[in-house]
């Protein structure tokens, strides 16, 4: 079962009687036959309920999307040139982003069917990936967690990442902006896997691999996360002198400089390109403009308030809630408890410097476009979102292990994690079915007009009125009241018509 990670034993030095305490446990510590199920083994699965839940709905109720936006411009494309039509598009007009192309092709293909399977496809794809590092992770470190831990923390951080904000359409819905700033910081996540299973020279050579094509991608998919990964990985070694084991610090540092040589020639390949170029001159973000002290203040100041909202919203205590119950149920595979790192504080800073770093980082490149919107468009903080709340979950454990090494009783720790793994899902919760009420009401009149016009352009018709539907403050043609006809054009190109001019009433 997902969860249950069963370590390989680490010998303790002989005791002062040359004992060897190998197989000892504390006295007062219980120790955990493998095999043998223990209550936690049947409530900690229960936990993840909450936010499986969560993740199922939310996948059913993408039935209900429809195209909008930049889809609009997608689907003409892919549907006339295929998926190399639209890498093309965007490597030499639009942005330069390769891998995004690739992926923005592949639900394309598919029309309107892909668009309604993306949800299902990311949020499955989101969860294993988590759950496979988290399993790797506590397998890597010896340690043992009661059945369904790992699933409890993956759901927990998924459902957080995904659900706990002020647009979920935009963050998961929307496959333009889920590729770009939503699936790629859990794809750098993947690049850990090799690394943490990694048990030969063959398994490490395939990390160090892994890391440099997953760098590559990333630089390719997304400037901000190319940003975030660059950043954990230079705070990563810079530490690595100080956590790392004398065995494993230059095969560390190795892994790292993959990464970012991975990335940075991504990183290298997308700004060369003409796409990028071109969106630079379009949004007067070229290098001038982006270290302009205008610019690095208003991103300062739009970060603020990210951090404010950020910091503030009580339901990412979800995530400290799994880390707590981590590190006060672990165990080493002697049945030991587990024992806070002795360099937590510097594991902690440097955390805490990383989200900080990158987070701005990522405003200061993205405030051109956007201006002061940086503050309030949130699917532009999920590539170091994500950094943010695995930082919670690792505050979590050592704050677990400390109250574990009090001595003191944790039943009411437990119960108050507990309390809260099920609390923070419920606002999400309604929020989620609020917005399926208004994603079938748009699906409804979307599906009503999408037959009208198909009728009418194959009677012969060639300019057909359009009336903007939207949801969830998407974009559509002729936004504000018809001032803003973008993309009618693209409308117009999927249904095979010279233009659609604006109208407000449907078919």
């Amino acid at each position: 079962m997902v969860g249950s990670v069963h370590g390989t034993a680490v010998p303790e030095p002989p005791d002062e009687k040359g004992r060897s305490g190998e197989r000892g446990v504390r006295p007062n510590e219980p120790h955990r036959s493998p095999g043998k199920r223990t209550w936690p083994d049947f409530w900690i699965p229960a936990l993840a309920v909450p936010p499986l839940a969560l993740l199922a709905a939310a996948s059913w109720f993408g039935r209900r999307v429809r195209p909008s936006a930049d889809d609009w411009c997608f689907l003409p494309v892919v549907r006339d040139e295929g998926i190399a039509g639209i890498v093309g598009t965007f490597y030499l007009d639009d942005n330069g982003r390769i891998a995004n192309g690739l992926l923005v092709g592949a639900y394309a293909k598919f029309g309107v069917a892909g668009h309604q399977w993306f949800a299902l496809v990311s949020g499955v794809l989101m969860l294993g990936i988590l759950a496979a590092v988290t399993v790797a992770a506590l397998r890597r470190a010896g340690l043992t967690a009661p059945r369904g831990t790992a699933l409890l923390i993956a759901s927990m951080v998924t459902a957080l990442f995904l659900f706990v904000t002020t647009n979920t359409y935009k963050t998961f819905y929307w496959p333009a902006a889920a590729v770009s700033h939503t699936l790629p910081p859990v794809l750098a996540c993947a690049a850990v896997i090799p690394l943490l299973r990694a048990r030969s020279r063959r398994g490490r050579t395939v990390a160090l691999a892994v890391a440099f094509l997953m760098g590559l991608v990333i630089g390719t998919l997304s400037e901000e996360t190319t940003v975030v990964v660059v950043v954990v990985l230079v705070a990563v070694m810079l530490v690595g002198f100080r956590v790392f084991p004398a065995h494993a610090r230059t095969y560390g540092w190795a892994w790292c400089a993959a990464g970012i040589a991975g990335t940075g020639t991504g990183a290298l390949i997308l700004l060369a390109s003409p796409g990028s170029r071109a969106r630079r001159e379009r949004y007067g973000a070229q290098n001038s403009a982006l270290l302009d002290p205008d610019s690095l203040i208003g991103s300062l100041r739009g970060f603020g308030e990210i951090v404010v909202t950020v910091a503030t919203t009580w339901q990412y205590l979800g995530a400290v809630a799994v880390g707590l119950l981590l590190g006060l149920l672990a165990e080493r595979a002697d049945g030991r408890p587990t024992r806070p790192p002795a360099h937590r504080p510097l594991l902690v800073a440097t955390g805490a410097l990383a989200v900080l770093v990158s987070g701005y980082l990522c405003t200061v490149i993205t405030y051109p476009a956007f201006g002061e919107r940086v503050a309030t468009t949130n699917r532009l903080w999920n590539d170091y979102l994500l950094l943010y709340i695995v930082l919670l979950v690792g505050a979590g454990l050592l704050l677990g292990q400390a109250v574990r090494a009090t001595g003191r009783s944790t039943a009411p720790v437990k119960a108050v994690c507990a309390a809260l793994c099920v609390l923070v899902c419920v606002g999400p919760a309604i929020a989620l079915v609020r917005l399926d009420t208004n994603m079938e009401a748009r699906a409804e009149r979307w599906d009503r007009q999408d037959r009208w016009l198909r009728e009418r352009a194959a009677a012969g018709a060639e300019v057909l009125p359009y009336k903007p539907v939207t949801v969830s403050g998407m974009l559509e043609p002729f936004s504000r009241q018809g001032r803003n006809p973008w993309p009618a054009g693209c409308v117009a190109d999927y249904y095979h018509l010279d233009h659609v001019t604006y109208s407000t009433v449907l078919p």
